[in-house]
Parts: C-alpha cells; structure tokens; sequence
C-alpha cells in the first residue's frame, strides 16, 4: 500500500507492544502531550503490517511473541520500506538499540527511561529522519533518470554532420514517458564520403529505457554505416542485423524512413533524393508544393530475414524541403472528430502553416496535433526538416545548421 506523507506534524502513531502496562504508560504520557495525537495498538508484528502504512510512525517493542531481537523490524521494514520506526528496548537490550538504528530503525528509547516530552521528540524527529532520507532518495533518482537521459541524448538527439552539404536539417524531438526526456524514436542526417547526404528516421517499437537506448544504439550505428562508406542500399539491410543482435526481444521490430540526398544522375545541375521506406510514415515534399511522396513500404525491421526495401526516386525543386517524422505526430486525434490525424490531416496542416518559417514549422506542427488531440500526444514524436541551404552555394564549406525544440 502507498503511504501518504502527513501534511503537518505527526498524527497517527502505531505502537507494537503485547505488554498492557506498557500500553497504558505510552498512551499516557502521549496524551500527556498532545491529546490530539492519535494511538493505535497492535500485540504483534504480524497485526502491525496490514496497519504500518496508515501510520506516521511505529513505536516498536524489541521483545514481541512473535519475533525475535531485530527480526520485528526487519519485517516491519519488508513491509513498508518508507516508515519512520522508533524502537523500544529494556535497561538490558540497550545494545540492541543500536543494532536495530544500524538496521534502519531511525532511533531507540529505553523503557523506564522517557516521560512524555521525550518520547514526543523522539517521534517526531523519526519521522522528520525518514522524510529526510526520503527526500535524498527521491534527488538520487532524479539525478540518476537525468544521468540516463543525458547518455540517451548523446545518442538520439545527434547534431547532423553536414559539413560541406547545402542541406540543412531542423528537428524536434519529444518523449511520451512521463519521467524522461527520452523515448525510442529516433533521427539523424550525416554528409557521406561521396557527397551524398544521408538522413533516417526511425521508431523502437514499445516505450521505455531498453526501447530508448536500442534506438540510441540503431542511430549510433547507422551514423558509422553511413561515414564508413557502406552503400546506400545496405545501410538497412545492415542496420537489420545490429538490431536482431542486440535487442532484448526477439519481437521487438523498428520503423524507419531513409533519404539519401545527391546530385542529379542526370548531370543538369538538380538534386534527387533516393526514398526507402521500411513500415514507417513516408516523408512529405514541402516545395514548392505540399506534396506526398509515396515509395514502396517494406516491413519494418526486426520483422522477418531477407526483406528488401524498394527504392523511389524523386527530383527536388532548388529550393526543396522535405519534412521526415515518426508516427506519434498522426495518430492522436484529428480535426474531424472520431478520426486520427493521419498522413492526410497533416498535409492538410503543412497547407495551412506554409507561412511559417522552416525552423519554426516543427515545433508549430506538433502544437496543432496537440490541439487537435486535446492535450499532449500519446506516443514519442522525432521530426526532420531537411531543405536546401542557398547560402551556401558559393561560400566555403561550414558546419550544418540544427535546431532541437525539445
């Protein structure tokens, strides 16, 4: 059972003793004190557990029918990780007073040896011990999701190596678990030995640190493909076989969406991108109209050996734009009630914001499908916004541009 943390004070104290003179003197001289407190009494530990968690601290005799020397705190303990627990010890078990502070018990007192404004204290300094301990243990968790999403991010939320490209690349990344900045979708874009640039979207299927690390491993591992020189159509062939190595799941499959941007083979100064598609949402072309590209959908990877993912080749205007994205941006809600947002409402969206600047237009894009859908999304979001950089057609070659919103 979740304990709830008292407001104000100390209210309801649990005391496990089987002695009724012992009773009778604790009951006293809390009353003593604050008659407002109140007392519950259990004989045992075993009657103590199923009470442990409506309690803001447990005053809890060492000497019980039940248990023996510590072993009634370590149960109290089991049962309730969170309770603040004062011991009660004879003249002669003092020693197991300590023992059982060394065992998680955040202070001791001797029988005989209190009267009511110490025996008070002591609660109350018990329970602010345990919310202190409380408090550390809450920051060491925050600090270690933030060391996990810091590693995360090294590995999903890449700065494209465009160097030398006239591409630039904006993106925006969002996760759905609550407490990460991280989930498995993944994005990134890199200038190849040859002077084609590369760019992938991709998506771990399911939620989660593993789902958001395998991610980080496919782009990490792509991104080496892609600088080692691998030929465009063995970059997800290759990425398959990482991926069925090094999943925990053998049912665990990714999306992904590729772009391989390069000069026109045709040699009249154009630029062509190369489309390959493995059960993922086909990215849409921005210019000079909102235009969907619709290559061959393949399996995704993961899903079974010897898949192939077809090609489509499509000629880009000089002033191109290509917007890549994962399914989290389409499948919340939709203007049309009852319906998804899906490929077509997005087209029907990038219509509508065509006035807004390339670096803004990811960030807006999922400020409508947050609207449409009446809150935040239901799924992690990658966007890609490639395009074509004039600037740099007659200047030296300089580090690509990226804009993460996330």
């Amino acid at each position: 059972m979740k304990r709830t943390e008292p407001t104000s004070g100390v209210r309801d104290v649990l005391l496990v003793e089987d002695d009724p003179g012992d009773v009778f003197l604790v009951r006293e001289l809390l009353a003593e004190v604050d008659p407002r407190l109140r007392l519950t009494v259990a004989g045992s530990v075993a009657e103590a557990i199923a009470r442990v968690a409506q309690s803001d601290c447990v005053l809890l005799d060492l000497n019980l029918p039940d248990t023996v020397g510590l072993e009634g705190l370590r149960e109290v303990l089991r049962a309730d990780g969170s309770a603040a627990v004062c011991v009660l010890t004879g003249l002669d078990d003092e020693h197991l007073g300590t023992a059982a502070v060394a065992a998680g018990a955040q202070d001791y007192l001797v029988k005989g040896a209190v009267d009511g404004p110490v025996l008070i204290r002591a609660i109350r300094y018990a329970v602010e011990r345990r919310r202190a301990e409380a408090s550390l243990l809450r920051l060491r968790e925050e600090q270690l999701v933030a060391a996990e999403s810091a590693r995360l991010e090294r590995g999903l939320l890449p700065l494209p190596l465009l160097a030398g490209s006239r591409v630039r690349a904006t993106s925006f990344y969002r996760s759905e678990r609550t407490r990460a900045v991280l989930g498995g979708d993944f994005y990134d874009a890199v200038l190849g030995p040859t002077g084609t640039v590369h760019a992938i979207v991709g998506d771990v299927c399911g939620h989660g640190p593993d789902e958001a690390a395998l991610g980080a491993l496919l782009r990490v591992s792509w991104r080496a493909l892609v600088l080692a020189g691998v030929d465009e159509p063995q970059l997800l062939p290759k990425l398959q076989q990482v991926l069925e190595s090094e999943r925990h799941d053998d049912s665990l499959f990714t999306t992904a969406c590729t772009v391989a941007i390069r000069p026109d083979s045709g040699g009249v100064g154009g630029v062509e991108a190369l489309v390959r598609v493995a059960g993922h949402p086909p990215p849409v072309s921005l210019r000079p109209a909102v235009t969907p590209i619709a290559p061959p959908i393949g399996l995704p990877l993961g899903i079974g050996p010897d898949v192939g993912w077809e090609p489509l080749l499509v000629p880009l205007a000089a002033d191109w734009a290509l917007l890549l994205y994962t399914d989290g941006l389409i499948e919340g809600r939709g203007p049309v009630a009852g319906e998804l947002l899906w490929p077509e409402g997005l087209r029907e969206v990038l219509g509508e914001e065509r006035r807004t600047g390339l670096p803004e237009l990811p960030a807006r894009l999922v400020e409508r499908a947050e609207a449409f859908n009446g809150g935040p999304l239901g799924d992690d979001v990658a966007i890609l916004l490639l395009s074509a950089d004039p600037a740099r057609r007659d200047v030296e070659p300089v580090l690509g541009d990226v804009t993460a919103a996330r």
